[in-house]
């Protein structure tokens, strides 16, 4: 096993997380099994509690588990899937060595930072790089491992001197470190290139070879990186410096991730989505979320322009309170974004009027929509509210003393609990009809697998109700008893998921409900519908000038769930 740490230093938020997903993509292409763990030395135990505006989106897994949105950025770029495990905290490990202190496992011995916490690190690493993430069950070759924060973090210290360790346990040669920080250091983040000469002196002064200073400056999309990395020999290096088994040719996977580049750096056509929730100040909060429309996007050929709309600034009290902020949130939905309206997952009562409000505007307009967990449930509480004349209609989260509950909390809620206690993690939906629209979009199948992320379903007593209306739950769990999935009859495009499908989209395999939102916005949707799901080369590729690449790949993919790969 070769093991590849990626620290920081400086500042946090420097990249590191794109360095160690495009360091694990490059040798990935090179036909290597690679596996990778994020090390946050915070004491919560996971990610679940975080507010998006305190550490960013809360990344879903198929086990259920609640982690850094970097983990997302490694099954994304590497095309993998993760469990729980490969997310590494200090409130993990403290909370293993004290239940081992607990059952007697130290035979009497004072636990102690050094080196009982150090060795639970390692040992917890060592494990956890040897579990497979590919479905051939093949044990992986390089573990790439990011410690989060900034070097000289006080929190960071018992892992630094755990990996100060580690590089002896398992040899020089199996054990490499990148440092990643602004110039001058290591791997250098800057805007432009830098001169040869400039990287003579890092390396002079920060006592390495003038090879092992990688510039890493800014590029047109986060995509370049891994060719920027492998432009400047990164490849060669590993191969020397840990004994890889690969050849330095060109690969066929990084060739593909350019033409992806080049392709979206040409692009003409725009599309605009309206994204309305109640963190729009902090994109980090909706991170998958954006990544999933990027790739949609990308895979029709359009620029995305996202507008965010700050739900709470809809609301009819806002008019009242600061009408100008009132009247340019509506502007910003009505005028400038045209073409289709998001309403992404969330938790508690603020802006959720203001959401309903937009969803309205959406189904009246027969604009595209797509609701994702807490939209999917403010789409049937608007819809009840509106169509079947239930004026209170509400979600028990809001409203526990509501006469139509049109959404409920989940019997095996424990409210007692806030981390770990929703229904989390990979779960089946089981297509109820052949004529959903959505249906369609995952390759005609009768059930996909996608993770979920929450404490609240619609409520299935009043289903009935809404279907008399044109209000179809054409997806719902194994046992028939949660609804999955909503479409609403006569309109372009009204979709619902209960799950959310951005944890599963990848750059080259966009999720279908994103894509068919995305279609839809550009007016595509009927006719990629006749066509079987496909796109055609011109569809796929073309950058407005009318010409296509002849190395059509996406083209000939039909774009399933990755569930069902």
């Amino acid at each position: 096993m070769k093991y590849i740490l990626v620290t920081g230093g400086v500042i946090s938020g420097i990249g590191k997380g794109i360095i160690a997903s495009s360091v694990g993509t490059i040798l990935k292409s090179c036909g290597l099994h690679v596996t990778a763990i994020k090390i946050d030395p915070y004491i919560n135990i996971d990610a679940g509690t975080f507010s998006p505006y305190e550490h960013g989106e809360v990344f879903v897994l198929d086990d259920g588990g609640e982690v850094d949105l970097d983990l997302g950025n490694y099954e994304r770029f590497l095309d993998i899937r993760l469990t729980k495990d490969n997310n590494l905290t200090t409130g993990k490990i403290y909370q293993s060595v004290i239940n081992k202190e607990r059952r007697g496992d130290y035979l009497g011995k004072t636990v102690q930072v050094v080196p009982h916490i150090t060795d639970a690190i390692q040992d917890w690493v060592m494990r956890q790089a040897k579990v497979p993430v590919d479905d051939d069950d093949v044990e992986p070759q390089v573990c790439v491992i990011e410690l989060g924060g900034t070097v000289g973090d006080i929190e960071s210290m018992p892992f630094i001197e755990a990996f100060r360790q580690f590089q002896f346990k398992v040899k020089r040669e199996n054990f490499c470190n990148i440092h990643v920080s602004l110039v001058p250091q290591i791997m250098c983040r800057c805007s432009t290139p830098l001169d040869n000469s400039v990287k003579e002196k890092i390396s002079m002064f920060c006592h390495v070879e003038p090879e092992q200073v990688i510039c890493v400056h800014d590029v047109s999309s986060i995509y370049r990186v891994p060719l920027l990395l492998e432009n400047q020999g990164v490849v060669g290096y590993f191969c020397r410096r840990l004994n890889l088994p690969i050849e330095t040719k060109p690969r066929k996977m990084l060739a593909k991730w350019k033409e992806m580049s080049d392709r979206s750096d040409r692009l003409l056509e725009q599309c605009s989505i309206a994204l309305v929730g109640k963190y729009t100040k902090f994109s980090d909060s909706y991170a998958s979320v954006i990544k999933a429309l990027e790739h949609s996007a990308l895979a029709i050929s359009h620029k995305l322009e996202v507008k965010y709309v700050d739900s709470a600034d809809l609301e009819a009290s806002r008019l009242q309170e600061e009408p100008v902020r009132y009247h340019e949130a509506w502007q910003k939905l009505s005028r400038r974004c045209k073409h289709s309206l998001n309403v992404p997952g969330g938790f508690g009562v603020r802006g959720t009027e203001g959401k309903i409000q937009a969803i309205s505007w959406a189904r009246k307009q027969k604009k595209p929509f797509l609701g994702v967990c807490l939209g999917m449930q403010l789409a049937v509480c608007e819809f009840a509210r509106n169509m079947l004349d239930w004026k209170d209609a509400n979600s028990t989260e809001f409203d526990p003393e509501t006469e139509h509950p049109v959404v409920i909390d989940m019997p095996e809620h424990n409210p007692g609990q806030m981390g770990g206690t929703m229904r989390l993690g990979k779960r089946r939906t089981i297509f109820k009809t052949k004529n959903s629209i959505l249906r369609k979009l995952y390759g005609d199948v009768d059930h996909v697998e996608e993770r979920h992320r929450h404490r609240f379903e619609v409520n299935p007593e009043l289903t009935q109700h809404f279907e008399e209306k044109g209000f179809r739950f054409v997806g719902q769990d194994v046992e028939g008893e949660r609804m999955e999935v909503i479409e609403l009859d006569d309109h372009p495009y009204f979709v619902g998921v209960q799950y959310h499908p951005e944890f599963t989209s990848r750059p080259i395999k966009p999720s279908p409900p994103y894509l068919g939102l995305l279609l839809a916005a550009a007016g595509r949707l009927p006719g990629y519908l006749q066509k079987g799901c496909r796109l055609s080369p011109r569809e796929t590729y073309s950058d407005g000038s009318g010409s296509s690449s002849p190395d059509s790949e996406i083209a000939d993919l039909k774009l399933h769930s990755l569930a069902q790969e």
